[in-house]
Protein backbone atom coordinates (compact mmCIF):
# COMPACT_ATOMS: atom_id res chain seq x y z
CA UNK A 1 0.00 0.00 0.00
CA UNK A 2 1.27 3.45 -0.82
CA UNK A 3 2.20 5.98 1.80
CA UNK A 4 2.22 9.77 1.81
CA UNK A 5 4.37 11.72 4.25
CA UNK A 6 4.05 15.20 5.64
CA UNK A 7 6.86 17.66 5.18
CA UNK A 8 7.57 21.11 6.55
CA UNK A 9 6.60 22.55 3.19
CA UNK A 10 3.22 20.84 3.14
CA UNK A 11 0.55 23.33 1.98
CA UNK A 12 -2.06 24.52 4.47
CA UNK A 13 -5.79 24.82 3.98
CA UNK A 14 -6.97 28.41 4.15
CA UNK A 15 -5.38 30.35 7.00
CA UNK A 16 -5.49 27.48 9.47
CA UNK A 17 -2.81 25.00 10.39
CA UNK A 18 -4.51 21.89 9.01
CA UNK A 19 -2.32 20.26 6.34
CA UNK A 20 -3.93 19.42 3.03
CA UNK A 21 -2.17 16.04 2.95
CA UNK A 22 -2.48 13.53 5.77
CA UNK A 23 -0.35 10.53 6.61
CA UNK A 24 -1.54 7.21 5.21
CA UNK A 25 -1.07 4.17 7.45
CA UNK A 26 -1.37 0.47 6.85
CA UNK A 27 -5.16 0.29 6.78
CA UNK A 28 -6.92 -2.65 8.41
CA UNK A 29 -9.94 -0.61 9.48
CA UNK A 30 -13.44 -1.13 8.07
CA UNK A 31 -13.29 2.15 6.14
CA UNK A 32 -11.29 2.37 2.95
CA UNK A 33 -10.52 5.09 0.45
CA UNK A 34 -12.86 5.60 -2.47
CA UNK A 35 -12.31 3.11 -5.29
CA UNK A 36 -9.77 4.47 -7.77
CA UNK A 37 -12.14 3.98 -10.70
CA UNK A 38 -14.77 6.14 -9.04
CA UNK A 39 -12.27 8.67 -7.71
CA UNK A 40 -10.84 9.38 -11.16
CA UNK A 41 -14.34 9.95 -12.53
CA UNK A 42 -15.33 12.43 -9.80
CA UNK A 43 -14.57 15.69 -11.67
CA UNK A 44 -16.65 14.58 -14.64
CA UNK A 45 -19.44 13.30 -12.37
CA UNK A 46 -19.81 16.59 -10.51
CA UNK A 47 -19.75 18.47 -13.80
CA UNK A 48 -22.63 16.38 -15.18
CA UNK A 49 -24.88 15.95 -12.12
CA UNK A 50 -25.51 19.48 -10.88
CA UNK A 51 -29.06 19.74 -12.33
CA UNK A 52 -32.18 18.42 -10.60
CA UNK A 53 -33.08 15.26 -12.56
CA UNK A 54 -36.80 15.74 -11.80
CA UNK A 55 -37.01 19.06 -13.68
CA UNK A 56 -37.39 19.83 -17.37
CA UNK A 57 -34.53 20.95 -19.56
CA UNK A 58 -31.66 19.34 -21.43
CA UNK A 59 -29.25 19.31 -18.50
CA UNK A 60 -31.84 17.86 -16.14
CA UNK A 61 -32.71 15.20 -18.70
CA UNK A 62 -29.06 14.18 -18.89
CA UNK A 63 -28.90 13.97 -15.10
CA UNK A 64 -32.06 11.86 -15.09
CA UNK A 65 -30.51 9.46 -17.58
CA UNK A 66 -27.46 9.08 -15.35
CA UNK A 67 -29.68 8.39 -12.34
CA UNK A 68 -31.62 5.70 -14.22
CA UNK A 69 -28.38 4.12 -15.42
CA UNK A 70 -27.14 4.05 -11.82
CA UNK A 71 -30.32 2.28 -10.75
CA UNK A 72 -29.84 -0.33 -13.46
CA UNK A 73 -26.25 -0.86 -12.31
CA UNK A 74 -27.29 -1.41 -8.69
CA UNK A 75 -30.18 -3.64 -9.74
CA UNK A 76 -27.81 -5.86 -11.72
CA UNK A 77 -25.20 -6.14 -8.97
CA UNK A 78 -27.61 -6.49 -6.03
CA UNK A 79 -30.13 -8.83 -7.61
CA UNK A 80 -33.22 -6.60 -7.38
CA UNK A 81 -35.40 -4.65 -9.81
CA UNK A 82 -34.39 -1.11 -10.70
CA UNK A 83 -37.85 0.21 -9.77
CA UNK A 84 -37.44 -1.30 -6.29
CA UNK A 85 -34.37 0.82 -5.54
CA UNK A 86 -34.34 4.00 -3.46
CA UNK A 87 -31.37 6.08 -2.30
CA UNK A 88 -30.76 7.47 1.17
CA UNK A 89 -28.36 10.20 2.23
CA UNK A 90 -28.09 8.52 5.65
CA UNK A 91 -27.77 4.70 5.40
CA UNK A 92 -28.89 4.09 9.00
CA UNK A 93 -32.22 5.74 8.18
CA UNK A 94 -32.89 2.60 6.15
CA UNK A 95 -33.33 0.55 9.34
CA UNK A 96 -36.16 2.79 10.50
CA UNK A 97 -37.78 3.11 7.09
CA UNK A 98 -37.49 -0.59 6.38
CA UNK A 99 -38.54 -2.07 9.71
CA UNK A 100 -41.19 0.44 10.73
CA UNK A 101 -42.55 0.55 7.19
CA UNK A 102 -43.17 -3.22 7.33
CA UNK A 103 -44.52 -3.24 10.89
CA UNK A 104 -48.22 -4.00 11.02
CA UNK A 105 -50.36 -4.29 14.12
CA UNK A 106 -50.66 -8.07 13.88
CA UNK A 107 -46.90 -8.62 13.36
CA UNK A 108 -44.44 -9.13 16.21
CA UNK A 109 -40.96 -7.71 15.59
CA UNK A 110 -38.13 -10.21 16.12
CA UNK A 111 -34.43 -9.43 15.78
CA UNK A 112 -31.12 -11.13 16.53
CA UNK A 113 -29.06 -10.58 19.68
CA UNK A 114 -26.06 -9.75 17.45
CA UNK A 115 -27.90 -7.33 15.14
CA UNK A 116 -26.96 -3.68 14.66
CA UNK A 117 -27.92 -1.35 17.51
CA UNK A 118 -30.47 0.31 15.21
CA UNK A 119 -32.62 -2.81 15.51
CA UNK A 120 -32.44 -2.60 19.32
CA UNK A 121 -33.45 1.06 19.27
CA UNK A 122 -36.45 0.32 17.05
CA UNK A 123 -37.46 -2.64 19.20
CA UNK A 124 -37.45 -0.45 22.30
CA UNK A 125 -40.12 1.75 20.72
CA UNK A 126 -42.43 -1.17 19.88
CA UNK A 127 -44.87 -2.90 22.22
CA UNK A 128 -44.46 -6.22 20.43
CA UNK A 129 -40.81 -7.17 20.02
CA UNK A 130 -38.53 -10.06 20.94
CA UNK A 131 -34.75 -10.51 20.90
CA UNK A 132 -33.69 -13.86 19.41
CA UNK A 133 -30.70 -15.52 21.12
CA UNK A 134 -27.35 -16.30 19.54
CA UNK A 135 -25.26 -19.42 20.06
CA UNK A 136 -21.51 -19.36 20.75
CA UNK A 137 -20.82 -19.25 17.00
CA UNK A 138 -22.97 -16.18 16.36
CA UNK A 139 -25.83 -18.08 14.71
CA UNK A 140 -29.26 -16.70 15.58
CA UNK A 141 -32.02 -19.07 16.69
CA UNK A 142 -34.87 -18.39 14.27
CA UNK A 143 -36.87 -21.46 15.34
CA UNK A 144 -39.65 -19.39 16.95
CA UNK A 145 -40.22 -17.17 13.90
CA UNK A 146 -43.61 -17.65 12.26
CA UNK A 147 -45.90 -16.00 9.74
CA UNK A 148 -47.11 -13.67 12.48
CA UNK A 149 -43.65 -12.09 12.79
CA UNK A 150 -41.68 -9.31 11.15
CA UNK A 151 -38.08 -10.52 11.35
CA UNK A 152 -34.85 -8.57 10.92
CA UNK A 153 -32.13 -10.71 9.33
CA UNK A 154 -28.48 -9.68 9.33
CA UNK A 155 -26.73 -11.53 6.51
CA UNK A 156 -23.22 -10.83 7.85
CA UNK A 157 -22.13 -9.37 11.17
CA UNK A 158 -19.71 -6.50 10.59
CA UNK A 159 -18.02 -7.06 13.97
CA UNK A 160 -17.31 -10.80 13.83
CA UNK A 161 -17.70 -11.68 10.16
CA UNK A 162 -20.27 -14.34 11.08
CA UNK A 163 -22.60 -15.20 8.19
CA UNK A 164 -26.05 -16.47 9.11
CA UNK A 165 -26.34 -19.97 7.69
CA UNK A 166 -29.89 -21.13 8.52
CA UNK A 167 -32.20 -18.28 7.61
CA UNK A 168 -35.91 -18.45 8.40
CA UNK A 169 -38.31 -19.07 5.54
CA UNK A 170 -41.63 -18.79 7.37
CA UNK A 171 -42.43 -15.23 8.44
CA UNK A 172 -44.92 -12.45 7.89
CA UNK A 173 -42.35 -9.95 6.60
CA UNK A 174 -38.57 -9.62 6.48
CA UNK A 175 -36.03 -6.81 6.68
CA UNK A 176 -32.57 -7.78 5.36
CA UNK A 177 -29.47 -6.01 6.68
CA UNK A 178 -26.81 -6.39 3.98
CA UNK A 179 -24.75 -3.37 5.07
CA UNK A 180 -21.67 -5.43 6.03
CA UNK A 181 -21.58 -7.96 3.20
CA UNK A 182 -22.37 -5.76 0.20
CA UNK A 183 -22.44 -7.95 -2.90
CA UNK A 184 -20.60 -10.84 -1.23
CA UNK A 185 -23.89 -12.38 -0.12
CA UNK A 186 -27.05 -12.70 -2.22
CA UNK A 187 -30.46 -11.81 -0.84
CA UNK A 188 -32.61 -14.70 0.37
CA UNK A 189 -35.38 -15.55 -2.07
CA UNK A 190 -38.27 -14.35 0.11
CA UNK A 191 -37.28 -10.80 1.10
CA UNK A 192 -39.38 -7.67 1.57
CA UNK A 193 -36.97 -4.79 2.29
CA UNK A 194 -33.16 -4.83 2.05
CA UNK A 195 -30.50 -2.27 2.94
CA UNK A 196 -26.91 -1.79 1.72
CA UNK A 197 -24.18 0.70 2.59
CA UNK A 198 -22.12 2.15 -0.27
CA UNK A 199 -18.91 1.84 1.75
CA UNK A 200 -19.05 -1.96 1.55
CA UNK A 201 -17.97 -1.75 -2.12
CA UNK A 202 -15.52 1.16 -1.66
CA UNK A 203 -18.17 3.68 -2.59
CA UNK A 204 -18.56 7.07 -0.92
CA UNK A 205 -19.98 7.47 2.58
CA UNK A 206 -23.44 9.01 2.78
CA UNK A 207 -25.16 6.68 0.30
CA UNK A 208 -27.56 3.98 1.41
CA UNK A 209 -29.35 1.73 -1.08
CA UNK A 210 -32.80 0.66 0.09
CA UNK A 211 -34.71 -1.93 -1.94
CA UNK A 212 -38.42 -2.36 -1.32
CA UNK A 213 -39.86 -5.45 -2.99
CA UNK A 214 -42.92 -4.90 -5.16
CA UNK A 215 -44.65 -7.70 -3.24
CA UNK A 216 -43.94 -6.14 0.17
CA UNK A 217 -46.74 -4.64 2.24
CA UNK A 218 -44.71 -1.55 3.07
CA UNK A 219 -46.01 1.86 4.11
CA UNK A 220 -43.85 4.92 4.66
CA UNK A 221 -43.64 5.39 8.45
CA UNK A 222 -42.50 9.01 8.16
CA UNK A 223 -44.80 12.01 7.67
CA UNK A 224 -44.91 12.72 3.93
CA UNK A 225 -46.86 14.65 1.32
CA UNK A 226 -45.81 12.73 -1.78
CA UNK A 227 -44.42 9.38 -2.87
CA UNK A 228 -40.85 10.09 -1.81
CA UNK A 229 -39.33 7.46 0.45
CA UNK A 230 -36.85 9.73 2.22
CA UNK A 231 -37.66 13.25 3.49
CA UNK A 232 -34.46 14.62 1.94
CA UNK A 233 -32.70 13.91 -1.36
CA UNK A 234 -29.54 11.83 -1.57
CA UNK A 235 -26.59 13.39 -3.38
CA UNK A 236 -26.81 12.57 -7.10
CA UNK A 237 -23.01 12.89 -7.61
CA UNK A 238 -22.43 10.41 -4.77
CA UNK A 239 -25.05 8.01 -6.16
CA UNK A 240 -23.34 7.99 -9.58
CA UNK A 241 -19.94 7.64 -7.91
CA UNK A 242 -21.21 4.68 -5.88
CA UNK A 243 -22.58 3.01 -9.02
CA UNK A 244 -19.17 3.27 -10.68
CA UNK A 245 -17.54 1.94 -7.50
CA UNK A 246 -19.77 -1.13 -7.26
CA UNK A 247 -19.11 -2.11 -10.87
CA UNK A 248 -15.37 -1.69 -10.38
CA UNK A 249 -15.35 -3.41 -6.99
CA UNK A 250 -17.22 -6.48 -8.25
CA UNK A 251 -14.74 -6.83 -11.13
CA UNK A 252 -11.84 -6.60 -8.67
CA UNK A 253 -13.44 -9.11 -6.31
CA UNK A 254 -13.49 -11.76 -9.03
CA UNK A 255 -9.72 -11.39 -9.42
CA UNK A 256 -8.74 -10.78 -5.80
CA UNK A 257 -11.04 -13.01 -3.72
CA UNK A 258 -8.48 -15.84 -3.72
CA UNK A 259 -5.79 -13.46 -2.43
CA UNK A 260 -8.06 -12.24 0.36
CA UNK A 261 -8.82 -15.83 1.37
CA UNK A 262 -5.09 -16.62 1.47
CA UNK A 263 -4.37 -13.52 3.59
CA UNK A 264 -7.16 -14.56 5.94
CA UNK A 265 -5.53 -17.98 6.29
CA UNK A 266 -2.08 -16.41 6.82
CA UNK A 267 -3.36 -14.25 9.69
CA UNK A 268 -5.18 -17.12 11.42
CA UNK A 269 -2.22 -19.49 11.06
CA UNK A 270 0.17 -16.93 12.54
CA UNK A 271 -2.11 -16.18 15.49
CA UNK A 272 -2.55 -19.87 16.27
CA UNK A 273 1.18 -20.58 16.27
CA UNK A 274 2.79 -17.32 17.44
CA UNK A 275 0.50 -15.63 19.98
CA UNK A 276 -0.77 -17.55 22.97
CA UNK A 277 -4.09 -17.02 24.71
CA UNK A 278 -5.90 -15.45 21.79
CA UNK A 279 -9.16 -16.50 20.22
CA UNK A 280 -10.06 -15.95 16.59
CA UNK A 281 -13.82 -15.87 16.10
CA UNK A 282 -14.78 -18.32 13.40
CA UNK A 283 -16.61 -15.94 11.10
CA UNK A 284 -17.09 -17.06 7.51
CA UNK A 285 -16.68 -13.65 5.85
CA UNK A 286 -13.22 -13.77 4.25
CA UNK A 287 -12.51 -10.06 4.65
CA UNK A 288 -13.29 -9.76 8.38
CA UNK A 289 -11.30 -11.20 11.29
CA UNK A 290 -12.23 -10.67 14.93
CA UNK A 291 -9.69 -11.53 17.64
CA UNK A 292 -9.80 -11.59 21.44
CA UNK A 293 -6.50 -11.34 23.36
CA UNK A 294 -6.54 -12.45 26.98
CA UNK A 295 -4.90 -10.06 29.42
CA UNK A 296 -4.79 -7.15 26.97
CA UNK A 297 -6.69 -3.87 26.94
CA UNK A 298 -7.93 -3.41 23.38
CA UNK A 299 -7.73 0.39 23.45
CA UNK A 300 -4.09 0.28 24.55
CA UNK A 301 -3.39 -2.27 21.81
CA UNK A 302 -5.04 -0.13 19.14
CA UNK A 303 -3.21 2.99 20.29
CA UNK A 304 0.19 1.30 20.32
CA UNK A 305 -0.35 -0.15 16.86
CA UNK A 306 -1.51 3.25 15.56
CA UNK A 307 1.74 4.75 16.82
CA UNK A 308 3.55 2.19 14.67
CA UNK A 309 1.45 3.10 11.61
CA UNK A 310 -1.20 0.34 11.70
CA UNK A 311 -4.87 1.33 11.70
CA UNK A 312 -7.20 -1.31 13.13
CA UNK A 313 -10.65 -1.26 14.75
CA UNK A 314 -11.83 -1.97 18.27
CA UNK A 315 -13.86 -5.14 18.67
CA UNK A 316 -17.13 -3.27 19.01
CA UNK A 317 -18.53 -1.96 15.74
CA UNK A 318 -20.45 0.73 17.60
CA UNK A 319 -19.49 4.37 17.70
CA UNK A 320 -16.22 5.19 19.38
CA UNK A 321 -18.24 7.47 21.64
CA UNK A 322 -20.14 4.44 22.94
CA UNK A 323 -17.86 2.98 25.60
CA UNK A 324 -20.16 0.03 26.35
CA UNK A 325 -18.75 -3.49 25.80
CA UNK A 326 -19.60 -5.29 22.60
CA UNK A 327 -23.18 -6.59 22.76
CA UNK A 328 -22.30 -8.98 19.92
CA UNK A 329 -19.53 -10.75 21.81
CA UNK A 330 -21.61 -10.75 25.00
CA UNK A 331 -24.49 -12.43 23.15
CA UNK A 332 -22.06 -15.13 21.97
CA UNK A 333 -20.84 -15.68 25.52
CA UNK A 334 -17.36 -14.38 24.74
CA UNK A 335 -15.06 -11.94 26.51
CA UNK A 336 -15.80 -8.30 25.74
CA UNK A 337 -12.28 -7.11 26.58
CA UNK A 338 -9.12 -7.38 24.54
CA UNK A 339 -11.01 -7.67 21.27
CA UNK A 340 -10.00 -6.10 17.93
CA UNK A 341 -11.18 -6.30 14.31
CA UNK A 342 -9.14 -6.54 11.13
CA UNK A 343 -10.57 -5.81 7.69
CA UNK A 344 -8.79 -7.16 4.63
CA UNK A 345 -9.19 -4.89 1.62
CA UNK A 346 -8.52 -5.51 -2.06
CA UNK A 347 -5.42 -3.32 -1.77
CA UNK A 348 -4.04 -5.22 1.24
CA UNK A 349 -0.75 -6.94 0.41
CA UNK A 350 1.02 -9.92 1.97
CA UNK A 351 3.81 -7.52 2.95
CA UNK A 352 1.30 -5.32 4.81
CA UNK A 353 0.02 -8.35 6.69
CA UNK A 354 3.49 -9.62 7.60
CA UNK A 355 4.38 -6.20 9.00
CA UNK A 356 1.16 -6.04 11.00
CA UNK A 357 1.54 -9.53 12.46
CA UNK A 358 5.11 -8.82 13.54
CA UNK A 359 4.02 -5.61 15.25
CA UNK A 360 0.99 -7.30 16.79
CA UNK A 361 3.06 -10.05 18.36
CA UNK A 362 5.52 -7.52 19.79
CA UNK A 363 2.89 -5.16 21.21
CA UNK A 364 0.74 -7.92 22.74
CA UNK A 365 3.81 -9.32 24.48
CA UNK A 366 4.74 -5.88 25.82
CA UNK A 367 1.23 -5.16 27.10
CA UNK A 368 1.09 -8.50 28.92
CA UNK A 369 4.40 -7.92 30.72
Amino acid sequence: MGQEYLSDSCPKTGRGNLPSVVSITYNFQAESRLHDGARMALPHIFDQTWPDPSKLGTDSKSASILLNEAKETFASQLGVRSDEIHFLGEPNLGFHLGILGLKQEHLNFKYGATDRMAAFVIASSLAQSQELPSDQFGQIDYSTVSNSDLVAIQLCNRETGVIQENLPTNFGASFIDATACGTRRALPENWDVALWDSRSWMGPAGVGVLAISKKARWKNPLPHLDGKISPGPASLPLIITSAIAIDSWVADEKNLSAKIAEINKQIKTFLASEISQCKVIDGQAPHLISIIFDGVDSQHLITRLADLGFAIDAGSACSAANMKPSHVLAAMGLSTTGNIRLTIHHATTFEDVSALLSALKKVVSELRN
